[in-house]
């Protein structure tokens, strides 16, 4: 199949995806595109809302349509990393067997990141970002595709730990969830209060995915579209010459090279959803609030004068 047709069928699954999704969780469609650009372009998201919002619900109904393993961590004060990546026995025959932990699977749902300590949290670096785990001097492969959505709370601070920029950066969107419409939480009240349930159907295999992954690697991108992603990373950064006003004024620190590549990836999964053959500049700018939004270190200046996220990002367009 040549990539124009893989582009085009592409398109059409997404749409029945999409569909898919839609049986259980109403509204939320710009969260639900910008998990699923996320995993076509093979990387992690973090989930931003309050509690019963769904977070876990949508994570859950993706991987059902997605037909992958899913599994969930509870993030906790006294969680330890081999609660998460796994530990050595002794079995029968006193030998060392390894248990694996719940990271194996091909979506690990981290519920509340930020309630455990660096150390726990840190533990995932590495899956995220080799696709493998190190324990007791073994590595081990994770199976592909591999998915890491993690949630957090935005209201209470207490007993909380903010996640370390490292950690952040690995993170190809930060997704802002809002609460929905009078509309759509009448529609959410009605389905979830009676008997019946819908039935999520699997729609893709794991090589599928894994296969659409590199379909969207394989797309071309102009030089002027890469020049203007770059440019805008740039200008995140107040000691650059490109920078805006407003990012010299409120920002402390801008955005690495990761943002730049990860703008382009999705970038390129955003006009392939659209049936596009390659991404413009308006495909980068509307991908840019997910992609910068985390990578963006506001001062105090800019907290005082409650200068958001979005209105330095819309300064660099």
């Amino acid at each position: 199949m040549s990539d124009v047709a893989a582009v085009e069928q592409f398109v059409k699954k997404y749409n029945a995806l999409k569909q898919e999704v839609a049986k259980v969780i109403v509204g939320q469609d710009d969260v639900v595109n910008q998990i699923l650009i996320s995993i076509f372009s093979g990387g992690h998201a973090l989930l931003i809302g309050v509690p019963g919002l769904a977070k876990t619900l949508m994570v859950n109904t993706i991987a059902q349509a997605l037909g992958l393993d899913f599994k969930r961590i509870q993030f906790t004060p006294d969680l330890m990393p081999s609660d998460i990546l796994g530990s050595e026995i002794l079995d029968e025959n006193r030998h060392f067997k390894f248990i694996k932990g719940p990271i194996f699977a091909n979506i690990i749902l981290a519920d509340e990141i930020n309630r455990t300590p660096p150390k726990t949290q840190s533990a995932l670096l590495e899956a995220m970002q080799e696709r493998a785990v190190t324990v007791s001097g073994h590595h081990y492969k994770l199976s592909l595709p591999y998915f890491v959505l993690a949630t957090q709370n935005p209201i209470e601070q207490e007993g909380t730990y903010p996640l370390p920029e490292a950690q952040l950066d690995r993170f190809m969107f930060a997704i802002n969830l809002d609460y929905p419409t009078f509309d759509e939480e009448v529609q959410v009240v009605k389905a979830t209060t009676t008997d019946i349930q819908a039935t999520v159907n699997a729609l893709f295999s794991a090589q599928e995915i894994i296969d659409f992954q590199n379909l969207i690697r394989r797309i071309p991108v102009a030089d002027n579209v890469i020049e203007y992603a770059v440019t805008m990373v740039s200008k995140t950064r107040p000691k650059a010459s490109t920078a805006s006003d407003l990012v010299k004024e409120f920002v402390d620190w801008g955005a690495g090279p990761r943002a730049s590549q990860n703008l382009i990836l999705a970038a390129k999964t955003h006009a392939a959803i659209h049936g596009k053959f390659s991404p413009d500049i308006e495909n980068v700018q509307a991908v840019a609030q997910g992609i910068l939004r985390h990578r963006i270190i506001k001062n105090y200046k800019a907290e005082a004068e409650g200068v958001t996220d979005e209105q330095i990002i819309k300064s660099l367009f």
